[in-house]
């Protein structure tokens, strides 16, 4: 048998080619040697940290130990380590710890962790968590505020470490998460606004909302949130967050700030000629102890008295201000803002500026929804004002919307969900006119297609039971929906009626007035019309013969005395037939190549029905 000195090391070979570790029989039987003396060689190596020993029921199986050198361990990790004796005084700390915990190494090698006050490891979190340290491995998240306020998260990890020498202590090591856990908050943060957004109610205050949200995100700030006035060009204070922020304006300013108005809307004009899309990034002005580039009295447009920006920046202990235009698609809706003490930086930069583009998303949503529920109301306004009676029918022939002026011309309104069937058995009350209306009104709509105009009239008995003419306009939309207007013209008809009528009784006098001017036109005799004024208006053919005219144009428009030796003579007759007198006597006529001829005339007024002397007809007779 190997003599019993060589034991440990061939135990130590043996267990290297077990990953998974073995039982003290094992071991025994492996090496040829009995169990008290593999048993007693095994604590000896578990001692100086060369194996570990884990329980399985009753058994114990031990495993090569895992050992890293320190040094290593120490100089070549971004994380934060801290090793401690059993007493935990602090024997080791790598250069990533000392430089976070801004000391130098002699005076934190040697301090007792409770005793020493240091950042992150003295808090009492983990103080805990060292002190309950037994056999196994513990891993915590720690939370760590700053004195500057700054907020920081670190994982922590507690080993049980196994010294050259046997003894025991700890090893504390410190993974910075604070970015992963931010990262994390964020995004639920945004996960939750992003459906408060689309939830949130018309009756509620989003303004307040988003400057919360700006608080929240930056806390220890001063949030404020601007709508903008298009047609004014004005930026109006809507709300804001902080801690005694709107309190100490209004103490400031002498009234309360919501509501101000600010003529920020310059920024637009020249010279400084931004657009929607320079002022949608977020901007960062340093106002204290002397403005990078505008001041806050410059970024007021002088609308803030100079010392009350002053006596605002000092109030607050403000020194930057961050600004980013609420935007969407190229439309200003408002403006967001924080200030930030000295010292303070804009740490979740990203997060707000998605916060504020999901608040401009919302925003633009809401005014979108606004103006769609003025135009309802505008077109719902303008169909109940129409004189013409609107209906709508949906897909399933049921009726969901009737103006007042339907109703008028009904007598009724369709109750709610009244099928166009239903509503037929109304207005036809007998069998044969409303299945032939119902007929019709099929016909039209398998001949016709969306967006055409189906004409057709009815005669219908409303609720009183009068007979009305109706004029139905009927039209697919898109959707399906039957468009429906409805037309009372039963006057309309009667007059139609009266009209053909009239223009009967017109034709007929027409033709026998016809008859007459043909009468004249073929009589030998030679006749002209004259106006109210004397003025020629008609000469028959036998008249432009005898004055040697070839056409009627040359004739008419003239003054009757122009064809006339005694034109003066000839303009009394005129007078005297157009006072209701008449003449008959012998004158003497021009023709149109200046030859004198005798005639005989005969002037008669032209009198109308009611009396009143219109014209007068010439007849003229050659001697």
């Amino acid at each position: 048998m190997p003599p019993d000195h060589d034991i440990p090391g061939r135990a130590l070979r043996a267990l290297k080619s077990r990953p998974k570790g073995m039982t003290i029989t094992e071991l025994a039987k492996a090496l040829g040697v009995n169990r008290n003396s593999v048993s007693k060689h095994l604590e000896v190596l578990q001692a100086a940290g060369q194996v570990d020993l884990q329980l399985v029921g009753n058994a114990k199986v031990y495993s090569i130990a895992q050992r890293v050198p320190l040094s290593a361990f120490l100089c070549f990790t971004k994380n934060l380590i801290l090793v401690l004796d059993a007493d935990l005084v602090i024997v080791q700390a790598n250069d990533q710890c000392l430089a976070r915990l801004g000391r130098p190494k002699e005076e934190v090698v040697g301090q007792n962790l409770r005793e020493a006050n240091l950042p992150i490891v003295s808090s009492p979190q983990a103080l805990a968590v060292v002190e309950s340290l037994e056999r196994e491995q513990v891993i915590t998240d720690i939370r760590y505020r700053h004195e500057n306020g700054r907020e920081a998260f670190y994982q922590m990890q507690a080993i049980p470490t196994t010294f050259e020498d046997g003894t025991k202590g700890c090893t504390i090591v410190l993974e910075d998460i604070t970015d992963r856990k931010r990262y994390t908050q964020n995004m639920a943060f945004l996960a939750r606004t992003a459906i408060d957004l689309v939830d949130l109610q018309p009756v509620e205050d989003i303004y307040r909302y988003i400057a919360e949200g700006l608080a929240e995100l930056v806390p220890g700030a001063y949030a404020y949130i601007f709508s903008y006035d298009a047609a004014d060009r004005q930026f109006i204070i809507r709300d804001l967050a902080g801690e005694g922020f709107r309190e100490g304006l209004t103490e400031l300013l002498g009234e309360g700030p919501v509501g101000l108005s600010l003529p920020i809307g310059r920024i637009f004009d020249p010279p400084y000629n931004q657009t929607p899309h320079s002022v949608r990034g977020i901007q960062e002005f340093v106002l204290r102890p002397e403005p990078s580039s505008w001041s806050l009295y410059d970024l007021c447009f002088e609308a803030i008295p100079r010392e009350v920006c002053e006596a605002i920046l000092a109030r607050f202990d403000i020194q930057t201000l961050w600004v980013m235009g609420l935007v969407w698609r190229d439309e200003v809706f408002g403006m967001a803002g924080v200030f930030l003490s000295p010292g303070k930086g804009l740490e979740n930069r990203e997060t707000v500026e998605s916060f504020v583009r999901q608040a401009s998303i919302s925003l633009a949503r809401r005014e979108a929804a606004e103006h769609l529920r003025q135009s309802e109301a505008r077109f719902r306004g303008m169909i109940d004002s129409s004189p013409f009676g609107v209906a709508l029918i949906d897909q399933d022939g049921r009726f969901t919307y009737t103006n007042r002026r339907f109703w008028e011309i009904f007598g009724y309104e369709p109750e709610s969900k009244t099928t166009a069937i239903e509503w037929s058995r109304r207005i036809f009350p007998d069998d044969n006119d409303r299945l032939e209306a119902i007929r019709a009104w099929q016909s039209d709509l398998k001949r016709s297609a969306p967006g055409r105009i189906r004409p057709r009239t009815f005669v219908i008995r409303s609720r009183d039971g009068q007979k009305k003419t109706i004029l139905s306009r009927a039209v697919t939309l898109p959707d399906g929906t039957e468009y429906v207007t409805c037309e009372d013209i039963t006057e309309e008809v009667q007059t139609y009626r009266i009209l053909l009528a009239d223009i009967a009784d017109l034709r007929r006098r027409e033709q026998e007035l016809l008859i007459k001017d043909r009468a004249i036109a073929c009589t030998q005799r030679a006749v002209a019309l004259l106006d109210p004024d004397g003025v020629v208006t008609y000469a028959n053919a036998a008249y432009l013969a005898l004055w040697g005219y070839p056409t009627a144009e040359e004739v008419q428009g003239s003054h009757f005395s122009r064809f006339w030796e005694r034109s003066d003579e000839l303009q009394d007759i005129v007078r005297t037939v157009l006072d209701g007198g008449s003449c008959q006597g012998e004158q003497t006529g021009i023709r149109s190549d200046g030859e004198a001829f005798r005639t005989d005339l005969l002037g008669t007024p032209i009198v109308s029905n009611d009396g009143k002397v219109i014209g007068m007809m010439a007849a003229v007779t050659a001697r």
